[in-house]
């Protein structure tokens, strides 16, 4: 499945639904559920307690945090008419989400663009301590 790495608090706030919209200087043809990924940056915020304040925890870093359902990508000038005052649409490309599914957080490396992630399962029955017979170690991610 295809993930997409959002900084820190914005993956956040897709996860609690406070945010729709993710922006991207490029578009994408990719509709469809994708993993939301919380990046390892800070640089999106001043400190820790500043996000502690506005979600009540630290939230997850470096980490698969939801499920989303992309269902469209359009230029900031053609947003839907019930999304042109979102505080969120800054574009130039808004990719619009919905119906999104809290998971994990489970640690994985990220990238830079859409990137697939194919272990998932792997990955939470490591976290999760569970034993995979598939499971061949190594790096994931």
């Amino acid at each position: 499945m295809k993930a997409l790495t959002i900084c820190q608090p914005y993956a956040e706030m897709i996860v609690r639904g406070t945010k729709v919209i993710e922006n991207r200087t490029w578009p994408t043809r990719h509709r469809g559920l994708m993993y939301i990924h919380a990046g390892k940056s800070r640089a999106w915020f001043d400190d820790d307690q500043h996000l502690i304040q506005e979600f009540g925890k630290l939230p997850p870093f470096g980490a698969v945090v939801a499920i989303a359902d992309l269902y469209d990508c359009v230029h900031k000038s053609k947003l839907p008419a019930h999304l042109e005052d979102n505080e969120h649409a800054n574009g130039p490309y808004c990719w619009l989400l919905r119906n999104v599914v809290p998971i994990g957080p489970w640690p994985y490396r990220g990238a830079q663009g859409l990137f697939d992630i194919d272990d998932l399962d792997e990955v939470a029955n490591r976290e999760l301590g569970i034993a995979s017979p598939a499971s061949g170690g190594g790096e994931h991610g």
